[in-house]
């Protein structure tokens, strides 16, 4: 199988890294070479959190810059943070609704603007998934499963080797029963979103 590297970002407390680990599940479940890796920063602090899982065969759980295949940003400036990550081939899907960091809510930061970010990230990238990720958690059921929102529009690109089935299935593994009729909603929801952006 050819190669598929992806990169997800987020800020502490969006769901990283439960993200990645039903990515992890599907792909044991698919029978999938994966190797991960993931950077923590200050994430109890709101700082960033970013996964890397590389699908096939790979010597190196290190994206490096210019090699993602696919870019999931949970938070829109840090997924403008990523781009050094894509090339002109990248796939990236990110959600439109900001998480204003401690700077910008003091007055000593600005916030990028989100048409502009958007404007760049398009002229960077092959294609370009941008949606108000937290509207449709909230939509499904529950504000904190934007991860599953945007893992939805992950499967709907098809470029991971892994299918809705599986990964829903990997979700009844890895997600709390309390919370799972909301995330498969919200992955349902994520999944059309991809599906309606031309």
């Amino acid at each position: 199988m050819d190669t598929k590297r992806l990169i997800i970002v987020a800020v502490g407390g969006q769901g990283n890294l439960l993200a990645s680990s039903v990515l992890g599940e599907a792909a044991l479940m698919a029978d999938l070479p994966l190797q991960m890796s993931e950077i923590h920063g200050m994430a109890q602090r709101g700082g960033v959190v970013e996964s890397a899982l590389i699908f096939g065969d790979a010597r190196s759980t290190i994206i490096a810059d210019g090699d993602a295949d696919i870019l999931v940003g949970f938070e829109p400036a840090e997924t403008l943070r990523a781009l050094c990550k894509c090339n002109a081939g990248t796939v990236v899907i990110t959600n439109l609704a900001p998480l204003m960091p401690f700077t910008v809510n003091i007055g000593k930061g600005v916030y990028p603007d989100l048409k502009q970010l958007q404007n760049l990230i398009r002229s960077k990238t092959a294609k370009l998934i941008a949606f108000n990720a937290a509207k449709l958690a909230q939509d499904a059921g529950n504000p904190l499963s934007v991860n599953m929102v945007l893992l939805g529009a992950l499967i709907q690109t098809g470029v991971l080797p892994l299918t809705s089935e599986q990964v829903r299935e990997a979700m009844k593994r890895k997600t709390k029963p309390a919370f799972l009729t909301a995330n498969l909603a919200a992955f349902e929801l994520g999944y059309n979103a991809a599906a309606a952006v031309d």
